[in-house]
Formats: structure tokens, C-alpha cells, sequence
């Protein structure tokens, strides 16, 4: 065989092996560049679709207390049972126009993925609905529990029944929920010279509960469907209040009126 026929067939061998190792990372690269080309479309739809705030949260209203059953022994000593915290909360929506419209009215709206991502050393913890007529009211409805989600119907009616979970589709009432932190203490006894008991948070300070023992962050996702069929999605992180600069839940009950800035984003179009 000649030279010159050995160095062509060499060269041949040499494309060939070229190929087969080149040919997986020129496809390679032909995704990457197709799934960056789909992630940057992606990105831009999703800001062509958020320009605007539909919805969001710009007040959350708290107020927490204590409650507990007592009963009044023979010898005169008091004893309690199912000593419990809980914390009303109010959560505003707001559909940021004086105008309802389609886009901007509620047609049903869920809260869903609870967790408690700092969880109290002391007690069991549940979150409730809670009707707006009860709100700062001691008490809650063993019925209303609410174990994975809670979705909320909607209504233009004048008057509803908020003993369910209704909403006014123009956002006039707020979400109402309660947070209970129970079994904090079962049968404690007080000696026989307490006197005026009273039942709120100053409870837990003459049962020893600290309030660091109480620290309590719930997450959770509010979903809403408008009356387009377009969903709007926005995560919250609600820090349970015990104390503020110039009180503490052990003074008898704790209000806390908080200004945020949640904003819902469009998850989804019609």
C-alpha cells in the first residue's frame, strides 16, 4: 500500500473517532441551548404577565390570649385543665381597584401546604377557621380543624353565614383563622390563696409557661381563583406574636395590627 493511500486512511480513522466523541456534545449543547431559550421565554411571559398587582395582603391582624377549664376543689384549691394558647388572625385581601371586575374579584380562594417551620417546644398545635363574629373571642370549633387545606367559597350576597368559610368576592371580609397551641398544662392545681383568676394570657405566666417555649412560625400558600379562571399564588410566614416593645401576652391578651406587602403572582392563564 502506498504512503499516500496510508496517510488518507489515517486521516479517515482520525474524522471518524472525531465524530463519534464531538457528535454527543454538539447535542448536548443544542439542549442546553433549547432549554435556556425555553427558561428565558419563560421568564419573560411570566413578567409580561405580572406587571400589574391583582392581589395582595396589606394588613394582618392578630390578637392573642389564653383560655383554659377550671374547676374549684373541695379543700378550696382551683385546678385547671387544657391550658391553651391561641391567636386570632385577620388576613385583608386586597384587589387593589375601587372597581370589581372580573379579574379582580374572588372566585374561590384556598389555603393549602401548612406547615410549621418553628414549632413550640410545649404543647399541639392546629390551625382553625374562625368566624369574623367570634374574632378576639375565647374559644374555637373543634369542627372548623383544618387538617391539610381549607378552600373558601365566595358570594356577592348582602348577608352570609360566617359560621363557614365565605368570602365577599370583592374582598370586603377578611380570612379569619385561629392558631391553638393546647394542652400547655392538664390538671395543675393552684394553692387555695389565688383569687381573682382570670382567664387570658396571664395564665400562662402564673402556670411557669415562657413565652420563648411558645415561639411559633407558620407557612402557609392562599391560592386565588378569579372569576377569569386565572389563579394568583402568594406564600406567607406568620410569626405567632407573643410580645411587642411595651407588652406581653402575659398582661392578659396582645393585639397586634401588622402592615406587610404581600403581593399575589399569576401562576396561571384561561
Amino acid at each position: 500500500m502506498r504512503k499516500k493511500d496510508i496517510i488518507l486512511i489515517f486521516i479517515l480513522l482520525i474524522c471518524i473517532v472525531l465524530l463519534i466523541v464531538l457528535a454527543p456534545i454538539g447535542v448536548k449543547t443544542i439542549k442546553v441551548h433549547a432549554v435556556s431559550d425555553a427558561c428565558a421565554d419563560s421568564f419573560i411571559k411570566f413578567q409580561q404577565e405580572n406587571t400589574e398587582t391583582i392581589f395582595s395582603i396589606d394588613k394582618i391582624t392578630y390578637f392573642s390570649s389564653c383560655n383554659a377549664k377550671g374547676d374549684t376543689n373541695s379543700n378550696s384549691s382551683f385546678t385547671i385543665s387544657d391550658l391553651y394558647q391561641y391567636t386570632d388572625i385577620a388576613i385583608f385581601l386586597n384587589p387593589n381597584s375601587e372597581t370589581s371586575t372580573s379579574k379582580n374579584t374572588l372566585k374561590s380562594v384556598t389555603i393549602s401546604d401548612i406547615e410549621y417551620d418553628l414549632k413550640p417546644s410545649l404543647g399541639t398545635q392546629n390551625l382553625y377557621y374562625k368566624s369574623i363574629s367570634e374574632f378576639a373571642k375565647a374559644g374555637f370549633a373543634e369542627e372548623n380543624l383544618i387538617k391539610d387545606s381549607i378552600t373558601f367559597e365566595t358570594t356577592s350576597e348582602n348577608e352570609i353565614d360566617y359560621s363557614k368559610p365565605i368570602l365577599y368576592n370583592n374582598c370586603a371580609n377578611p380570612i379569619t383563622l385561629c392558631y391553638v397551641n393546647s394542652k400547655l398544662k392538664d390538671n395543675y392545681t393552684f394553692s387555695n390563696d389565688i383569687s381573682n383568676l382570670t382567664y387570658n394570657g396571664s395564665l400562662l405566666k402564673m402556670c411557669g409557661i415562657t413565652l420563648s417555649s411558645l415561639n411559633c412560625h407558620i407557612s402557609f400558600t392562599i391560592t386565588i381563583t378569579n372569576n377569569l379562571d386565572e389563579t394568583y399564588s402568594c406564600p406567607l410566614i406568620l410569626n405567632i406574636p407573643l410580645s411587642t416593645e411595651s407588652s406581653t401576652i402575659y398582661d392578659g391578651n396582645l393585639t397586634i395590627k401588622d402592615s406587610v406587602n404581600y403581593k399575589f403572582i399569576k401562576t396561571n392563564s384561561n
